[in-house]
C-alpha cells in the first residue's frame, strides 16, 4: 500500500519518493480492494459451482488453447506465473482426479509436459459456464458500456507498459497473452 504522507526523511529531492496525492491514493485503494475483492468473489464461486480452485481452472483453460492440449511444465509454470514447485504441486492434485497427466518431453528427456486430459477437457467444459457467469456477474454486469471500454482502455495502457518489460526478462507471459489476444480478435 502507498502512504498518506510521506515520512519525514532527509532525503535529496533527486532520490525521494513521488508520493501519491490524496487522489491517487483513493484511486489505488479501490483498484487494490476492488481486484482483490472480485477475484476472492470468482474463486469463491468456481469452488462452489465446480469444486475446483481458480488456479487449477487455469491451468486445464491454458493446456486447452494449446496444439494436443500439451504444455511443458516450465512453460505452463511461467504462463500461469506459478513457480515451478507450485505448479508441479498443482498438476499432481489434477492427476489425482484424472484431468492431467505428465508425459516424458520427446525433445528434452529432463523436461515434462503436461496433458489435459479427455476427462479434464470434460471437467473444463462443464464449470466454464458457470465460471464466465460469475465474471459477467462480478465485472461486466456492474460496468456501463462506456466504462467496459474505459477498463480495456486502461488495461491495454497498463499491458503495453508491462509485457515489454516482461518480454525483455525472457518470460513467455508476453507472447502467451498476444497469441490469447491474437485467437480472440
Amino acid at each position: 500500500m502507498a502512504a498518506k504522507t510521506s515520512p519525514r526523511t532527509s532525503t535529496s529531492p533527486k532520490t525521494s519518493p513521488r508520493w501519491l496525492d490524496d487522489e491517487e491514493r483513493a484511486t489505488w485503494l479501490a483498484f487494490v480492494f476492488g481486484t482483490r475483492l472480485f477475484w476472492e468473489e470468482v474463486e469463491r464461486d468456481l469452488q462452489r459451482d465446480a469444486n475446483l480452485p481458480y488456479g487449477y481452472y487455469e491451468i486445464m483453460v491454458m493446456l486447452s488453447e494449446t496444439p494436443g492440449r500439451t504444455l511443458r511444465m516450465s512453460d505452463l509454470a511461467q504462463a500461469t506465473q506459478s513457480s515451478r514447485s507450485r505448479l508441479s504441486h498443482a498438476v499432481a492434485r489434477l492427476e489425482e482426479q484424472g484431468w492431467v497427466r505428465r508425459e516424458e518431453c520427446p525433445t528434452d528427456r529432463r523436461g515434462a509436459n503436461a496433458v489435459l486430459t479427455d476427462e479434464g477437457f470434460a471437467a473444463l467444459a462443464a464449470a466454464a459456464p458457470k465460471h464466465v457467469e460469475s465474471v459477467r456477474r462480478h465485472l461486466f454486469d456492474q460496468l456501463s458500456p462506456a466504462q467496459v471500454d474505459q477498463l480495456r482502455d486502461i488495461c491495454d495502457t497498463l499491458l503495453g507498459h508491462l509485457l515489454p518489460m516482461v518480454g525483455a526478462r525472457g518470460d513467455r507471459r508476453a507472447q502467451v497473452f498476444e497469441e490469447a489476444r491474437a485467437s480472440s480478435a
